[in-house]
């Protein structure tokens, strides 16, 4: 049962409206969810995909962007567990994360070579998660707790033998437990782009993010209506165990942000470095209750006061964008690199990663008319997943996302955006042998299959005075 309490907090966690990395969210406008690969733009996204092509947006002044984002997420966990009193002693624990707003904005102010950007918005987190039915290590653990201290009772107690007959079973007692919890990580970016000719710009800038999370989960085994007549028996009552948790968790670090943008020809070349964030996250914990008393060492990581790092990885994105034909039809192809392996995470779980993480990404937008714009994209994301670093509380799966949506530009100030994209995932089966720990350390064997789904969609203005 060591850890048992990550379950509660590490559950609620989920990224809606994902589209990057195992922490970043980098879907940040509703050009994004249409197009996906935005890495070569000098539209008002470019802020957060490509600071420095803003040097080449075509006008000057004023320029605005509000985007509004809806996402709905699964994240389900199929176990397999000898002392589960289901068929074939398999259940399925269903997740469930929604975040009905999601706002970003974005503001630039432009004059001949020189600009001045700020954005602001969601990048990581995002949305609230719950496990009404909580999740199988936790329903493991207590099982095999119970399990094993009754047993040992019996075997040295002839008087507790007389009563209980055995070891109890999990067919003798229930077990109810909810997690939920909300994740949010709020950036506030600000940079400066400087073209320094008609083909090359640069941009230097940085980018303050908060940590705010809440995380609420019990877990209570009640004995059934046979063995709380034996328990009244022998004097012990009716619940046999109890966890309740109640953490607030803050923390704040500060991304250095480095861009550089080339154009010639109708071709951009584009890259962003976004330099590894130091966070680490505070507890301020308003309960904690363990019954029995021993459970209190596997709440250790929340006790009121307790530091977790929890860095955010690099990310070096390059893009190529090209104009197939001039002012009409655009493509884009883009690449990101994460460095998770060398983020510091709760229990150095970074180190559990095979490698970092790979993201393709793929669009074209095309203008049907001075009026109408259309676009679609691809994204392609693989993780360095490895068994260590999948648990209950917190897995990834390998996926593919699609998008598409389209642009009404009413005049030259005004253009209306929408689009929505759905993200298709790889189950990922992990088998665990018996042994010493075996399955949600107990020595147990077990199986997990963890399986995802994502769908967003979005509407947004972009307004230039």
């Amino acid at each position: 049962m060591r850890k048992i309490a990550l379950l509660i907090a590490a559950a609620a966690v989920a990224v809606a409206a994902q589209a990057g990395g195992l922490l970043h969210n980098t879907n940040q406008h509703i050009n994004f969810v249409r197009m996906m690969a935005r890495g070569a733009s000098t539209d008002i996204d470019a802020i957060y995909t490509n600071p420095a092509g803003i040097g080449f947006m075509d006008h000057d002044g004023w320029a605005l962007s509000l985007n509004i984002q809806s996402a709905f997420q699964t994240r389900d966990v199929r176990a397999t567990f000898p002392l589960f009193p289901t068929p074939d002693h398999t259940k399925k624990y269903d997740g469930d994360a929604a975040a009905p707003v999601i706002p970003s904005a974005y503001a630039a102010y432009k004059k001949g070579n020189w600009a001045i950007t700020g954005f602001f918005g969601i990048i990581g987190g995002g949305g609230k998660c719950s496990f009404d039915s909580g999740l199988p290590m936790f329903d493991a653990a207590v099982m095999t707790g119970i399990y094993s201290r009754t047993g040992a009772l019996v075997a040295s107690n002839p008087a507790v033998a007389a009563v209980l007959g055995g070891p109890v079973t999990p067919d003798q007692y229930t077990i109810s437990s909810s997690m939920r919890g909300r994740q949010y990580i709020y950036g506030g970016q600000l940079g400066f782009t400087y073209r320094f000719n008609d083909h090359f710009s640069g941009f230097v800038g940085g980018r303050m993010n908060y940590f705010s999370g809440n995380y609420r989960g019990y877990v209570t085994a009640t004995a059934g209506e046979a063995l709380e007549a034996k328990l009244k028996v022998l004097g012990q009552p009716e619940t046999m165990a109890h966890i309740a948790l109640d953490c607030d968790q803050t923390g704040w670090g500060l991304t250095p942000i480095l861009g550089l943008d080339y154009r010639v020809a109708g071709l951009t070349l584009a890259a962003k470095y976004e330099f590894r964030t130091n966070l680490n996250i505070e507890n301020d914990t308003k309960e904690l209750t363990t019954e029995p008393a021993e459970f209190r060492t596997a709440l250790a990581s929340f006790e009121h006061g307790v530091n977790t790092p929890s860095d955010l990885p690099s990310i070096l994105a390059v893009a190529a964008g090209y104009e197939i034909l001039p002012g009409k039809l655009r493509a884009a192809l883009e690449y990101h690199y994460y460095d998770d392996r060398a983020a510091e995470m709760a229990d150095n779980k970074q180190k559990a990663l095979t490698h970092g993480t790979h993201e393709i990404l793929a669009g074209v937008e095309w203008d049907i008319n001075k009026t109408f714009t259309v676009s679609c994209g691809a994204q392609r994301t693989d993780y360095g997943l490895s068994d260590d670093y999948q648990t209950h509380t917190s897995f990834s799966c390998d996926s593919y996302s699609v998008g598409l949506g389209g642009a009404v530009h009413f005049n030259k100030h005004l253009t209306l955006n929408a689009g929505y994209f759905w993200t298709m995932y790889s189950d990922y089966s992990k088998n665990v042998p018996a042994g010493n720990p075996g399955y949600c350390k107990t020595t147990l064997a077990g199986k997990d299959v963890y399986s995802r789904s994502n769908k967003v969609f979005g509407l947004g203005i972009d307004y230039r005075f």
